[in-house]
C-alpha cells in the first residue's frame, strides 16, 4: 500500500472543527486513505459505507435526536461515498452543529461538485483535499528513482491509478476499459441531462488525440455536430469530474503572445491512452512526446495540489511559434518548464520570453532531471 501524501496533512487538521471532505475520482483510494486514518484510531471511530441503503436512510432523517443516536459516542466519523446521502450538505451541518466533539470526514466521487449540495449550507465549515491518481512522490515512497526511470513506459501508457501498478500489461488494459466507461459516465449521467452520452465519448476522444495542441471547441462542435456551448460545457463536466484539466495561455499583453488558447490534458494517462485504445510500448508511438508532457504536466499538478502550493499554471506561445510547455507563477516569480523526453534534444530559453520577464527561471524536463521537477523541494 502506498503512503499517500494527503494523509498526515489531513491528521494535522483533526478536531480543528472542521468538517474535512476528501474529494477524486472513483478508485483513486480514497476508502483506503480513510481506512489507513481510522487504523490510528480504532477506539471511538465509526466507518459507514453509504453506498449501504440502511446507512443512507439514516443519515437522511435529518433529524438531530436520531442522528446522535446513530452516531453513538463516536469521536471520528467516517462518511465514505457520502455523496450517496441525499442533501448531504443539510446532513453533515446538522452533524457539525450537534456533534460539535466528533471530527467528522466524507469521501465522495465527483458527484459532491456535480451536485453542488455542499457548498452552500457548509461554507465555512469545510477543509476540503482533492485525492489524485499515485503522484510520483508517493510511487517514489515505494521504489527510488531509478526504479521509476525504468518504469516510465508502463506509467506513460497505464496510468498510475493503485490498483493498476501491480497488474500484467494485459490486466491492465481490462482494468482501464473498464474503468475508463464507468469512470466517465457515471458521476456525469448521474447528475446531468445528457441526451446523447456517445457525444462525450467523441469529445473525450478528440481531446485525447489533441494533448499538448491548442484546442478549439468550435473545431470540435464542427466535427461532431454540436454548437461550441455544447462542447464548453461537456469540457466543463469532465472537469469537474478529475478526467482533464486545462491550461490557458500565459500573456502580459505582449503584441505576439497568444491571449486566448486552451491546452486540454488528461489527470491520467492510463485513462486517455484507454479511450484512443492505445497503449503500444513508446517506441512504437508517434505521440510519446506528448505523453511526456503530459505526464510532467500533471504530475506536478498533483505535487502542488497534495502540498497546497497557492500557483497558477499556463502555458506560453507566440504568434512566431515560440513556446513554453508550462509556467508556474508563485507569488510573482515566474517558473518556465519545457518538457523533453529526448534529453539528446538540445532546447534553449526563448530569448523573447526571458527578456519580457527578467528574473523568470527556465528549466528543461528530461527523464533524467524529472524527480528535480515532481518533489516538493522543487522551485
Amino acid at each position: 500500500m502506498y503512503q499517500r501524501t494527503l494523509q498526515p496533512i489531513i491528521e494535522k487538521q483533526l478536531r480543528k472543527g472542521k468538517v474535512i471532505v476528501i474529494y477524486g475520482a472513483r478508485q483513486v483510494g480514497k476508502t483506503t486513505l480513510v481506512r489507513s486514518i481510522l487504523e490510528k484510531e480504532p477506539q471511538g471511530s465509526l466507518y459507514l459505507d453509504c453506498d449501504l441503503i440502511r446507512n443512507r436512510e439514516a443519515l437522511q432523517q435529518q433529524d438531530e435526536i436520531k442522528l446522535k443516536q446513530f452516531i453513538g459516542d463516536a469521536s471520528l466519523l467516517v462518511l465514505d461515498e457520502a455523496q450517496r446521502v441525499r442533501d448531504i450538505g443539510l446532513v453533515l451541518k446538522i452533524l457539525h452543529t450537534y456533534l460539535p466533539e466528533t471530527q467528522i470526514i466524507a469521501t465522495g466521487s465527483s458527484s459532491f461538485e456535480l451536485a453542488n449540495t455542499i457548498s452552500e449550507p457548509m461554507t465555512g465549515r469545510v477543509m476540503d483535499y482533492l485525492l489524485l491518481p499515485l503522484s510520483y512522490e508517493e510511487i517514489l515512497s515505494q521504489s527510488n528513482p531509478i526504479e521509476i526511470q525504468s518504469q516510465l513506459d508502463s506509467y506513460l501508457r497505464f496510468g498510475s491509478y493503485p490498483d493498476i501498478v501491480s497488474l500484467s500489461d494485459t490486466e491492465k488494459d481490462l482494468y482501464l476499459q473498464k474503468l475508463s466507461s464507468n469512470y466517465l459516465y457515471k458521476d456525469i449521467l448521474e447528475y446531468e441531462r445528457i441526451k446523447k452520452p456517445e457525444q462525450l465519448l467523441k469529445i473525450l476522444q478528440l481531446l485525447a488525440l489533441q494533448i499538448g495542441s491548442e484546442v478549439s471547441f468550435s473545431e470540435i462542435g464542427t466535427q461532431l455536430g454540436l454548437n461550441t456551448v455544447t462542447v464548453q460545457r461537456y469540457v466543463e463536466l469532465l472537469k469537474k469530474t478529475y478526467v482533464v484539466f486545462s491550461l490557458s495561455a500565459f500573456s502580459r499583453n505582449l503584441r505576439k503572445e497568444i491571449t486566448k488558447s486552451t491546452k486540454i490534458y488528461f489527470w491520467d494517462l492510463g485513462i486517455r491512452n484507454a479511450l484512443i485504445q492505445n497503449h503500444n510500448p513508446l517506441m512504437l508511438r508517434n505521440d510519446a512526446g506528448s505523453l511526456w508532457e503530459n505526464y510532467c504536466i500533471s504530475e506536478r499538478l498533483k505535487m502542488c495540489f497534495h502540498h497546497q502550493k497557492n500557483a497558477n499554471y499556463y502555458f506560453w506561445r507566440t504568434y512566431d511559434q515560440q513556446e513554453i510547455d508550462l509556467i508556474e507563477e508563485v507569488k510573482g516569480q515566474l517558473n518556465a518548464f519545457e518538457c523533453k523526453l529526448n534529453a539528446k534534444t538540445k532546447v534553449n530559453a526563448p530569448k523573447v520570453f526571458l527578456e519580457s520577464y527578467p528574473g523568470s527561471h527556465y528549466t528543461v524536463v528530461t527523464q533524467e532531471t524529472a524527480s528535480a521537477f515532481l518533489l516538493p523541494s522543487a522551485r
